[in-house]
Order: structure tokens, then sequence, then C-alpha cells
């Protein structure tokens, strides 16, 4: 499961894979408190995961199994010395707030953070999904009829199905009522397990 660092995640049984846009967000605002024109650490940490995600660029049309030897050979090292950075620094940190908790997040979440690359199907960063649950969250206000578990479900499987359709280039709408004619097809009894009568 592709995660930020929201602790509830830690309570299912799901193997957590970590989000370096989270990580990589959190120093670009301490980089902010720096003041313009001015470097420190938070630009040496912020260079290194933007080579980590120039190494994903090249990967974007290659197979797992390329993108996990690539990975180890490529990316690892820039990982441990991201690492081995925040072993020197973290400890030591003062002043800019924002840079403490980045560190700290980054130290937190730093066993999820590199997960990815232990496996070629795996991304640097949850970034699709986060694109696709968007339109939901934004809407979230409008979703308050769903007061029951039940209704939870049923919206969290609609738009399953619709993010699904747009992932794969389909239209929603059309491939929805696809489904649901292939539904009414294969189960002649349907009527009786719907609360509305669907006839094309």
């Amino acid at each position: 499961l592709h995660v930020d660092g929201y602790q509830a995640y830690e309570k299912t049984q799901a193997s957590l894979v970590g989000c370096w846009a989270h990580a990589r967000r959190k120093f670009i605002e301490a980089k902010k408190l720096q003041g313009k024109n001015k470097t420190g650490k938070a630009d040496v940490v912020l260079s290194l995961i933007q080579k980590l995600y120039g190494i994903e660029s090249r990967l974007k049309d290659k197979s797992a199994d390329e993108s996990y030897q690539t990975r180890q050979a490529q990316s690892k090292p820039i990982l441990d010395k991201l690492r081995q950075w925040l072993e020197k620094h973290q400890p030591n940190l003062v002043g800019n707030s924002k840079l403490i908790d980045a560190a700290n997040y980054m130290a937190n979440q730093w066993p999820k953070l590199i997960e990815y690359i232990n496996d070629g199907r795996l991304s640097i960063d949850n970034n699709r999904a986060e694109r696709a649950i968007k339109p939901f969250v934004i809407g979230r206000k409008n979703w308050l009829f769903s007061q029951t578990a039940t209704g939870a479900n049923a919206s969290a499987i609609l738009y399953s199905i619709i993010e699904t359709a747009k992932a794969n280039g389909l239209a929603p709408y059309d491939y929805i009522t696809a489904c649901l004619d292939e539904l009414c097809q294969s189960t002649p009894d349907i009527d009786s397990l719907l609360p509305w009568n669907f006839k094309g």
C-alpha cells in the first residue's frame, strides 16, 4: 500500500511503501525559511531527492526487472547519502522548525521510503493515486449523505470504478453503462437485487 505518513495506515495488514513527494514537500517548505537566494541543509536533501526523480524519469517505460536493477545500482547509493545526511544532521538541528519537521518525517518514514527500490513495479511516490482521488476530496462536502459505512463503501466503489475508467482512457459514463448492461445480461434476476429498476 503506497501511503503518506498518516499513522492509521500502520494499523492495516498491508506492506507499506512511503511517498517521496511528501518527504520532498516538507524540505521545500524548509527551504523557503532559509531566505531568498540562500542555500542550506534543505538544498542538499532536495538535490539528492531530485537525482532520485531523475532516475525514475528514465525508467518510465522500462520493465519491472530493469527498474529494479537500475534502482539497486543507481538509486541505492543516493539513498545511502540521504541516510548519512540524516544521521549526521538530524540530532543537531536547531532553529528552522520546518527543517526539523522535514528531517524527523524522513527519519520516521525511512523504512517505507526506501521500499520502492526493492520492487520494480512500485513507484517513488503515490502522486498518481492522489491525483485520482483529488476530485473526491475537493467535493467531500457533497458526500455528507454517506452517513453509514455502507454508504461510504458504495461511494468508494463507484469512485474506484470511475477513476479506473479514466486511468485507462475510457469515458466513465460509457464504461459504467457497459458494466451495468453486462451485469443485467449475466444476471437475469438483477432487478430483484437492485433498489431501482434498471432497464436499458
